[in-house]
């Protein structure tokens, strides 16, 4: 078999795992040895095996030898160290996009990713809302500019969703969150580099302290 349709394989694979944890449809604590995983998906095992190993160098899952593979817990130490290292580059990565004062037309991704969390509010899917809310912060880093920044931070992002779904009806609605990415929107609109600095800032700060509130009050990170 030729290689590209290898790596196209092991592509496909890890792709559909990640999202499977991500979704939460693989919850923190799910255990499986990797053919039952391989039969679950619907592939053969050497490329499963393959993206697990991808999965495991990401935070997401642990390979156990003999027993398979185990979808991480959602820690509140790890996530308090993920949340610490987006708020202390996103807004960053924000004010300098301000500076820039990107046109309507530049912008229009993120207006769109808003508009979307709104309508998803107003629909009543989280899910949805959920979607949008990560889409907003991946196009943010990618209109950033900074490949090196994406590719870092991408990984956290998938740790900082899955955490997002497994307590997305633990907490009150997001009304708040979606005013905060609306009121980002305007400060990059503006131009205004300190105002999109501080909004992004005191959104990520209140999301950690949410997220985290919810994880130790239902133990979830015990799993």
């Amino acid at each position: 078999m030729p290689e590209p349709a290898r790596q196209t394989r092991v592509g496909d694979a890890y792709e559909r795992l990640k999202e499977e944890i991500r979704s939460n449809r693989l919850p923190p604590g799910f255990q499986a040895p990797e053919p039952e995983i391989a039969l679950r998906m619907g592939m053969s095992r050497t490329p499963v095996r393959e993206a697990l190993i991808r999965l495991e160098a990401e935070g997401l899952v642990e390979l156990i030898p003999r027993r398979g593979a185990r979808v991480l817990p959602i820690r509140p130490d790890d996530m308090a160290e993920i949340y610490e290292i987006l708020t202390a580059l996103e807004p960053e990565a924000a004010a300098n996009l301000a500076r820039e004062k990107p046109t309507d037309a530049q912008l229009m991704p993120l207006d769109r990713a808003t508009t979307k969390m709104e309508k998803a509010l107003k629909a009543g899917d989280l899910d949805a809302w959920a979607e949008a809310d990560d889409l907003f912060h991946r196009t943010l880093l990618a209109m950033h500019g900074n490949q090196r920044l994406l590719g870092f931070v991408a990984s956290l992002f998938d740790q900082a969703h899955r955490a997002r779904i497994v307590t997305l009806r633990m907490r009150d609605t997001p009304y708040r969150s979606t005013q905060d990415h609306r009121q980002i929107l305007e400060h990059l609109r503006a131009g205004d580099v300190e105002a999109t600095r501080t909004a992004f800032r005191e959104h990520r700060q209140r999301a950690a302290n949410e997220l985290l509130g919810i994880l130790e009050k239902y133990k979830l990170g015990q799993l």
